[in-house]
């Protein structure tokens, strides 16, 4: 095991504490500042540890500052919070790619600031940029595996199965930030209806990739509702309708 000092050592605490210390501590401040005081501690130390050590990867300090960013956050320290995040958005970029799914947190996380601070326009530009990074993951994997799981079966009779590429954590994730994202998208879906349905497409492909078809069912319906109450294209609506005619083609196939 490494030693408690070290950048492993630290390295597995941001892993392992990074959801019991930095994200509750967003909610925190409902319950009290001692535990928003037990976090930034923690990471002070933390942060202190990654920056004298010269074996730390851009993945450490992108999940360094991003846990730094959420704690200031919490303490409505805004400022503070947009320099953590930016350095996340950095690291991250060196790590996986400015257009990576691990980088779309940060963006994320920011643009909550620039919209909490009424800078709608700013949060509109980082909320579709996350909404695009999701897009184009989650497409790679729905354009190969609706393919096989609509036409392919095992020795067993049963289709194929198929996963999103993310872990349970990341999964999680993906709904939070989407949902979250939708949220503020509905309260604004007379104006800009065609934002709306694509995240509902989004949420659709991660819920379908997950293998939870009434989920992924519920947002196509939505979706299709939205395009036929805001009169949009015979060609959009068509296409959300294609996606409902993939659940009920699979949910057919497991009937017979």
């Amino acid at each position: 095991m490494s030693a408690p000092d070290s950048p492993a050592h630290f390295h597995a605490l941001l892993q392992l504490r990074g959801r019991t210390a930095a994200w509750p501590a967003a909610a925190a401040a409902a319950a009290g500042l001692g535990r928003i005081v037990q976090a930034e501690e923690y990471l002070s130390q933390a942060q202190w540890t990654v920056l004298k050590s010269t074996e730390c990867c851009y993945a450490t300090h992108s999940l360094l500052h991003r846990n730094l960013g959420l704690l200031y956050m919490a303490k409505e320290n805004y400022e503070e919070a947009r320099y953590h995040l930016a350095n996340d958005i950095y690291f991250a970029s060196c790590a996986f790619g400015t257009e990576h799914i691990r980088t779309s947190g940060g963006y994320f996380h920011l643009a909550n600031i620039f919209y909490g601070l009424k800078k709608l326009d700013l949060a509109d530009t980082l909320y579709t940029k996350v909404s695009e990074i999701w897009n184009k993951y989650l497409d790679n994997h729905y354009q190969v595996l609706s393919q096989v799981r609509t036409q392919q079966i095992d020795l067993l009779g049963k289709q194929f199965e198929t996963d999103t590429g993310l872990d349970e954590a990341q999964e999680a994730e993906a709904i939070q930030i989407l949902t979250s994202i939708l949220n503020i998208r509905e309260s604004t879906s007379d104006k800009a209806p065609q934002k709306t349905i694509f995240v509902l497409k989004i949420l659709f492909m991660l819920y379908y990739l997950m293998m939870n078809s009434s989920k992924a069912e519920e947002y196509a319906m939505r979706a299709l509702d939205l395009a036929k109450e805001q009169q949009l294209s015979v060609h959009e609506q068509n296409t959300i309708q294609d996606l409902l005619n993939l659940i009920s083609a699979e949910e057919a196939h497991h009937i017979t």
